[in-house]
């Protein structure tokens, strides 16, 4: 597949060399020039496919000018050993779990996928690379697991200090071996930049093989489109059309969902639905993107003021504002909301949401309301709520399991570099740091 700069369609990349630079040289982002369309037959009969065929069968699709069946099957078979179920919260309103993976997060489809498609080509190479990965929350810890010990890898995460969770941050702090955190004093806007910035740093570029992990890299959006295919395989025997409601931050997860649709999956709309840092529901009201500085909340992984997947998201429409509405509608709400949302569903269905999902809970029943065609309701659950357990349970006044993956980690001692947001700093950092 050739993927080409959101900036300029003339600079193009090959699938390896869009995942191992991660931006092309412009600052754009990669889109594949060309989006394949999932064979019909395999939609058709979907419902009786595994995760890991539908899996199989959308990267075989996307990359088969690249990878092989055989080799594609290697790298979902090294990925997954999870699955993505659909389970039922109220008649029409169904929750599509993401945080079956080692993290406990959706991060885990993109990075354990991410690392597995790169150990593959690096095996070829017998190259080192270095991964830079900024996070607000999931991402960091996802990517810490997904590259832990692979060869021919080191991995260093930025993220901002007093602005992840507990649990977060021990995930991301406690590995060592090629893993090294790096905490800021600053938002995660900040971390996100000085990741940018260093890949257009020519000195640093020189001297070192850079990757990201973050969702600029196309390598993470493209795992990312599996679960929207394995939701539809559980509910297509409902036949009634799908409304997708996605907690967003930095718009990966819903860029994904849009490559689904482009792809052919059948999706009737896609609901955008984010904290108080919502300069893309604002776009999606008056048709202007404008940034701005993010806003510390309790749904803290969305606390993104200048999504970089914004660019993606608007070009699946040709940017044109337009279409962008026609399939896509944003909500958003503050922390007094989100609480509410998780004592109100704690209390009619026993079920416990995190911050982030609870806010695409509010997000599909505000559409529901202002909706009254019949549909199928999907919110995807980002993380498991143990991630959150101090806000969770002073939220619903109770105590909270803790899966003992996650109790286990509190005990562990964090390490971490602690760095301001100077980008002249970050560089002398990798520069003594990376090899």
């Amino acid at each position: 597949m050739i993927f080409h700069s959101t900036k300029n369609k003339n600079l193009t990349a090959s699938l390896e060399e869009a995942i191992f630079h991660s931006l092309p040289p412009d600052n754009g982002l990669y889109m594949p020039e060309n989006i394949p369309q999932i064979d019909p037959e395999f939609l058709n009969n979907i419902e009786t496919r595994s995760f890991k065929e539908i899996a199989i069968e959308v990267t075989h699709t996307l990359l088969a000018e690249d990878l092989s069946r055989d080799e594609v099957t290697a790298i979902i078979d090294t990925a997954y050993n999870f699955d993505a179920p659909v389970v039922q919260i109220s008649p029409s309103n169904y929750v599509l779990e993401l945080f079956h993976g080692p993290s406990m997060a959706f991060k885990d489809f993109g990075a354990r996928f991410m690392a597995a498609l790169m150990s593959h080509f690096l095996l070829r190479s017998n190259k080192q690379i270095n991964i830079l990965v900024a996070t607000s929350g999931d991402t960091g810890g996802a990517v810490a697991q997904g590259f832990y010990k692979v060869p021919g890898i080191s991995v260093t995460i930025l993220y901002p200090s007093g602005k992840v969770s507990d649990i977060q941050e021990k995930q991301l702090t406690t590995l060592g071996q090629n893993v090294t955190a790096i905490e800021v004093d600053g938002t995660f806007d900040d971390c996100q930049n000085l990741v940018k910035e260093a890949f257009l740093d020519s000195e640093l570029n020189a001297k070192f093989n850079l990757a990201s992990a973050n969702s600029i890299n196309i390598a993470r959006l493209i795992p990312q489109s599996f679960y929207y295919f394995a939701a539809y395989s559980q509910l297509k025997g409902l036949n009634k059309p799908l409304v997708f409601s996605v907690p967003s931050g930095n718009f990966g997860n819903l860029s994904a969902g849009l490559l689904a649709y482009r792809m052919g999956l059948p999706v009737e709309r896609f609901l955008a639905a984010t904290n108080v840092n919502n300069a893309v529901p604002r776009y999606l009201t008056n048709g202007s993107f404008e940034p701005v500085a993010s806003i510390a909340t309790i749904s803290n992984a969305m606390d993104v003021g200048n999504p970089s997947n914004f660019v993606r998201m608007t070009r699946f429409f040709n940017d044109d504002w337009n279409l962008v509405k026609e399939k896509i509608s944003g909500y958003f709400f503050n922390d007094e909301q989100t609480q509410k949302t998780i004592r109100e569903i704690f209390g009619n269905t026993n079920y416990v949401l995190c911050p982030h999902t609870a806010i695409a809970y509010k997000a599909l029943e505000e559409f529901r309301q202002q909706h009254h065609s019949e549909f199928t309701g999907v919110f995807l659950s980002t993380a498991h709520p143990a991630k959150f357990i101090d806000l969770v349970e002073e939220t619903l006044g109770k105590s909270v399991d803790v899966p003992e993956r996650l109790k286990s980690l509190l005990s562990l001692e964090k390490v971490a570099v602690k760095m301001d947001t100077s980008f002249l700093s970050f560089k002398k950092l990798l520069m003594n740091h990376l090899r």
